[in-house]
């Protein structure tokens, strides 16, 4: 039996979509320098920056324990402000889920603008727990990515 979810958080934000966007999709290295705490570092393995095809592997500290992720672009739409990963290993949903995709985009609100992530994932079982902390922990940092945007 195929168990699929999916699941979307909003963060409020200050700096425009474009540039949030640009960061996420061309210079997601910038965010190890602006989150050393969280983020330790983000390298291209394969193909270039904001390419559809390209493969991102980051390095971070996720719930006190160093975590690594590689991930692959599968889609940008730079009018929509959306990037789509899909991931490829990471110790965080290998065993648990069959696939997962993490979308960012950022939408207009009436007074502002919210930063949106999406996971979309097939679990391996029913019983295989939803990634809410994890949800929490990438709403955190799109959170602090937007606030070293606003306050410069």
């Amino acid at each position: 039996m195929v168990v699929a979810g999916k699941m979307m958080m909003y963060v409020p934000i200050n700096a425009s979509g474009a540039v949030l966007h640009d960061i996420v999709t061309n210079r997601p290295n910038d965010i190890a320098s602006m989150l050393p705490d969280k983020v330790h570092s983000c390298e291209l393995v394969e193909g270039q920056w904001g390419q559809v095809g390209s493969v991102i592997c980051w390095n971070f500290t996720y719930d006190g324990k160093r975590e690594v992720i590689r991930q692959q672009i599968e889609e940008v739409n730079m009018e929509n402000h959306k990037i789509v990963f899909n991931v490829l290993e990471a110790r965080l949903v290998d065993n648990i889920y069959k696939s997962f995709k993490i979308i960012f985009h950022v939408e207009p609100k009436s007074d502002g603008k919210l930063a949106a992530v999406t996971f979309e994932f097939e679990k391996v079982n029913p019983r295989m727990p939803y990634p809410t902390a994890f949800m929490d922990y990438l709403c955190d940092v799109f959170k602090s990515v937007d606030e070293c945007n606003t306050n410069k």
